[in-house]
């Protein structure tokens, strides 16, 4: 079965996807009239203004993709835009597949314009919600849609099917081109500017201006039940997200199950998914809003603080929708309640492999820094200097003449360095109220982390109050690990591991590491190849807060990296 989809951007710009989706029957028809979609066609009005962007098949957001566990995917890309692109399927694990996981110069160059470059990979024991967007620059504004992974035909969700789904895709809007914005702070080493709005399913929501007659909806009946499909493809921005005068029972994280959570707010980092299921009350009526807005944990530093809408709607009413309250901005208490009320499933299907001893056991800080400013100019961040983010005092830089992959693959020198350290090199007290200023300033370098196939690795994610604490959302590729403890100021290795889930932590592929606070995660590199750890602040990676772990081949063909496919972009 082939599906093509034409991608058409506006002005100068324009994208061309092909999706071939095969094996299993990819579209689950028996699911699809259950769902509720409203995607927009160009050109894209927001905020009362016209404005061209960059979007695949002429869709924003982007098409939705449903598969089954299991089956494969080929996804050819033509750039047809000004700028370099790829794609990245976020949260796939890409078992021997690296050279289609997506992000620029790590482990493939990137699509120039008026080039294409096929993706081919096959979903493998996952299940849920995940989402697929741009990795060059800050393209993903406006390029990214969900991933649906249906179970194999002849199984079961582990939960009563519901009567319907609804995708949510929170993303972020500016009302200038998103490159723009990042060039320009990239250029005077300044924040970038904050978003002028959030978005559900693309659409700002009736509280902004000009968005009443467009405000996303859907339906609910007395009585059925409703999964909604929640993503963040917001850029630089964690969310809370609500329903007026409902509870929601969450049932996956990440394309994983979990054992079933009632809450009434739910926080979102950007890059991770949430599926939770509600009910319509038998004798409820009217209109009742869903909302999002922002979760901001770092003191004094900008944010967007308006309120994104879509509307839950009883039957054909159509009464003035009743608003939630929603948390303060900076509501880390609840945030923190949310996360740790996470478990996973864990019955027989869905079994726990969370490793009980590690044989790598590394520490990383992560936070932002400042950096001087070139002689002879005077930059736009705190006192004439740029803005920097690290891990373990190492702020990454991107290579220019070659992948990383490619690079380890074809054994070319000079593209990066292995000596990415296990801890910090210098350690001091990480939360502290005023850091030393001799620790803010990081070394840009190219370093990656080599890791032996199979080992057992667990990673001390600690945030640091340099220049600013915040909770930083980190994704690692090609893995989902197993978020065995977090807790808030230094991390403690003689007493905070005994309070350790290893029964049946969450599985995730993105961490939100809380502020001021640590994460512990565990996972088996059992994948082949490279894959890049970093902030989903955008605005971070951009500044470097990333890594690479560089994973060796195992000791067979079927545990190594497949070879390069032969219209792998060069550089």
């Amino acid at each position: 079965m082939a599906e093509v989809l034409k991608s058409v951007g506006f002005g100068l710009t324009r994208v061309l996807v092909m999706v071939v989706v095969f094996l299993n029957v990819v579209l689950v028809r028996g699911y699809i009239h259950r769902h509720t979609f409203v995607t927009e066609a160009t050109p894209v009005t927001r905020l009362c203004k016209r404005h061209n962007i960059i979007t695949v098949n002429g869709l924003f957001p982007g098409p939705t993709l449903h598969v089954r566990n299991g089956d494969t995917l080929i996804v050819q890309v033509y750039n047809r835009a000004k700028y370099n692109v790829t794609i990245h399927w976020h949260g796939v694990r890409q078992f021997r597949t690296g050279w289609s996981d997506g992000p620029e110069f790590i482990t493939q160059c990137p699509i120039r314009p008026g080039g294409s470059y096929t993706y081919k990979f096959t979903i493998t024991g996952q299940e849920g919600t995940l989402w697929w967007h741009a990795h060059s620059s800050w393209l993903r504004a406006t390029v990214y849609g969900a991933l649906i992974i249906y179970p194999r035909i002849g199984t079961f969700y582990p939960f009563t099917t519901p009567h319907r789904e609804t995708i949510i895709l929170l993303g972020e809007w500016w009302n200038r081109n998103p490159i723009d914005v990042v060039n320009q702070a990239t250029r005077t080493g300044a924040a970038p500017n904050v978003s002028d709005a959030f978005l559900i399913n693309g659409q700002p929501g009736d509280l902004y201006p000009c968005s009443r007659r467009d405000t996303f909806f859907t339906s609910i009946y007395n009585g059925e039940t409703q999964m909604l499909r929640i993503v963040n493809a917001a850029l630089n921005t964690e969310l809370f997200f609500t329903i007026a005068n409902h509870k929601m029972t969450v049932v996956a994280v990440d394309a994983g199950y979990t054992k079933p959570f009632r809450t009434k707010y739910v926080m979102l980092g950007p890059g991770q998914t949430t599926d939770v299921i509600i009910r319509g009350s038998r004798s409820r009526r009217g209109s009742y809003y869903m909302a999002a807005r922002a979760y901001s944990s770092a003191q004094g530093v900008p944010f967007d603080n308006t309120t994104t809408t879509a509307i839950l709607r009883y039957a054909t009413q159509r009464t003035p929708p009743v608003m939630p309250i929603l948390p303060p901005y900076n509501d880390t208490r609840t945030a923190t309640y949310f996360s740790r009320g996470l478990r996973s499933l864990g019955d027989r299907e869905h079994p726990v492999f969370v490793p009980k001893t590690v044989s790598e056991n590394l520490f990383f800080t992560v936070g932002l820094g400042l950096l001087n400013c070139p002689r002879n100019r005077r930059c736009g961040g705190p006192n004439g200097t740029r803005f920097a983010a690290s891990m373990n005092n190492f702020s990454f830089v991107l290579p220019s003449s070659s992948s990383i992959l490619q690079a380890h693959y074809f054994r070319q020198n000079g593209v990066f360095t292995t000596d990415f350290p296990d801890n910090p090199p210098v350690r001091f007290d990480y939360t502290a109220q005023n850091v030393s200023r001799s620790l803010w300033s990081p070394v840009k370098a190219t370093k990656v982390k080599v890791l032996k196939f199979n080992t057992a690795v667990q990673v001390i994610l600690q945030g640091t109050n340099i220049f600013a604490a915040e909770n930083h959302p980190i994704h690692l590729h090609g893995y989902d690990f197993y978020i065995v403890g977090e807790g808030f100021g230094n991390y403690n290795p003689r007493t905070d591991p005994q309070n350790f889930n290893l029964i049946d932590p969450p599985q995730r592929n993105t961490v939100a590491v809380p502020v001021n606070g640590w994460a512990a995660i565990r996972f088996v590199a059992d994948n082949p190849g490279a894959w890049l750890m970093h902030c989903h602040l955008d605005v971070h990676i951009t500044w470097g807060l990333a890594m690479v772990f560089l994973v060796e081949n195992g000791p067979s063909y079927w545990t190594s990296i497949e070879p390069p496919p032969r219209d792998l972009p060069r550089c």
